[in-house]
């Protein structure tokens, strides 16, 4: 078969869940895949390609003959804001109406009469995004489900209907917030060592049975078990336990990460970019270039998180009580109702030592020889970047599996260190100290060091993240192109 005849190319249509972080890994995954001679057809939702014409200008989405770009509604009302989604909201909606518009694009690449594209032979879709289990099962093809969090985040969600069904989720009424309940350990979840209900993503800390989330994940989970095969974005070594625990719960499990690391492979320039929602501010690699190596702390909360102002006022005064040079990323929307002010005093302060910016490609931030360390919210793709480049973290995890993530972090990998969610300043210089200059600091950058050489050994040509790629598209997605 020649993969390079349009008419032979295999076709995989990706889509990812409409969030920032869904969006990066599933279009790393595309780009390996385009690199191994599948066509592509990329689909964000409308509200999202006008925030990425906005932010990245429409050259990048021309996209090239075999890498294309198509929408689909999300099922909201229209709006041209430039802010991230609801996400209650967006998970409702995308799961009762991108069913329908997901279909009628598969029937429009199909139609050969119009169309000049090899037909659709996979689905590569987020996990979050199950409906397209459905539309596979009606054309025909395999689809695989990439899940974008940890293996260990992913099976906390796995367990989500016990815990409902044990009553232990919702909660009886919001004091079990803060009267030591959520200290409860679980110790029966296989492959995970005991867990107390404050590790568990946080979406468990709802007192409606009818949260939407708690029942979406449900929902979703159950889905997952009619995919082709699951893809998670971690290596083997990193969380062995939990997969294999998984691996009897669900579909077959490729391991296919870091990504970051796998798509250092590519070389085509005209893919050479990333999806970001945001105007990405290429000032502070130039101040980074400044600075002495491992000086600086890289501070970014993600792409969902929302603080107080207090909160924000907190973490300035603990950053420039710290006295240590650091890059700090505030979003536009990162402060709850409200743009996010700093005193002058804190600029006045900290002028000499502290960067702010609104957004930055965040990898080469990560990879850039004068970063530390990194105080994170613990999104996995955050989570998974500072393991690439072997940097130590301060945590503090906000939402979704954030909190699953910071407890591995810091008692499994050795890696981070958590600070409290009522955050206060002295406890941000004390632990962003300790990041950078304590005794402890340095034997998180050593683990931090360990792991990253286990992670460019599972991403390196016939490393584990490497083959189970190959075993991917050779056994799954490419069995009914073959045949």
């Amino acid at each position: 078969m020649d993969l390079n005849s349009v008419a032979d190319k295999p076709h995989a249509i990706c889509i990812p869940y409409p969030a920032q972080g869904h969006i990066n890994p599933m279009f790393k995954l595309a780009k390996l895949l385009h690199l191994k001679g599948f066509h592509i057809t990329f689909v964000n939702t409308e509200y999202n390609h006008r925030r990425l014409l906005k932010s990245r200008g429409p050259n990048h989405l021309e996209g090239l003959p075999d890498f294309r770009f198509e929408t689909i509604p999300d099922g909201l009302p229209f709006s041209d804001a430039d802010v991230t989604q609801d996400t209650p909201s967006l998970c409702d909606s995308t799961s009762k109406y991108c069913f329908a518009p997901f279909c009628d694009l598969i029937r429009k690449l199909n139609d050969t009469s119009s169309s000049k594209v090899p037909p659709v032979t996979c689905i590569v879709s987020d996990g979050s995004m199950s409906f397209t289990v459905d539309a596979a099962e009606e054309f025909g093809i395999p689809d695989v489900l990439f899940w974008t969090p940890s293996a260990c985040g992913l099976l906390c969600y796995t367990q989500l209907h016990l815990l409902v069904e044990r009553g232990l989720t919702p909660l009886k009424d919001v004091s079990y917030l803060t009267n030591e309940y959520l200290e409860t350990t679980i110790d029966w979840i296989p492959g995970m060592k005991s867990i107390r209900l404050r590790d568990f993503p946080a979406f468990i800390r709802t007192t409606d049975a009818n949260d939407i989330m708690v029942n979406y994940i449900i929902r979703e989970i159950q889905k997952t078990s009619k995919a082709s095969a699951i893809v998670l974005n971690t290596f083997d070594s990193l969380e062995q336990a939990v997969l294999d625990a998984l691996s009897v719960l669900l579909p077959p499990i490729h391991t296919i990460g870091p990504l970051p690391l796998l798509t250092r492979q590519i070389a085509d320039g005209k893919l050479n970019f990333d999806l970001s929602l945001w105007k990405e501010q290429f000032d502070p690699i130039e101040w980074l270039d400044s600075k002495e190596p491992g000086s600086v702390v890289y501070v970014n909360f993600g792409s969902i998180t929302v603080m107080t102002p207090e909160q924000l006022i907190e973490f300035a005064w603990g950053l420039a009580n710290s006295k240590m040079q650091f890059l700090w990323i505030i979003r536009p929307d990162l402060v709850a109702g409200d743009s996010a002010v700093l005193a002058p005093e804190f600029h006045t302060e900290t002028k000499d030592r502290g960067m702010l910016a609104s957004w930055c490609p965040q990898e080469k931030v990560l990879n850039h020889p004068s970063i530390g360390g990194f105080l994170s919210h613990m999104g996995w793709n955050s989570t998974i970047e500072s393991i690439c480049n072997g940097i130590p973290m301060v945590c503090w995890p906000f939402f979704a599996e954030q909190q699953t993530n910071c407890m591995y972090a810091c008692n499994e990998w050795g890696i981070g260190l958590e600070i409290d969610n009522n955050v206060k300043r002295d406890e941000v210089t004390k632990l962003v100290s300790e990041l950078m200059q304590g005794e402890k600091g340095k034997e998180m950058k050593k683990r931090a060091v360990e792991w990253q050489m286990k992670a460019e050994e599972a991403a390196a040509p016939g490393g584990s993240s490497y083959q189970n790629l190959e075993k991917l598209i050779a056994q799954v997605l490419l069995e009914k192109h073959i045949n």
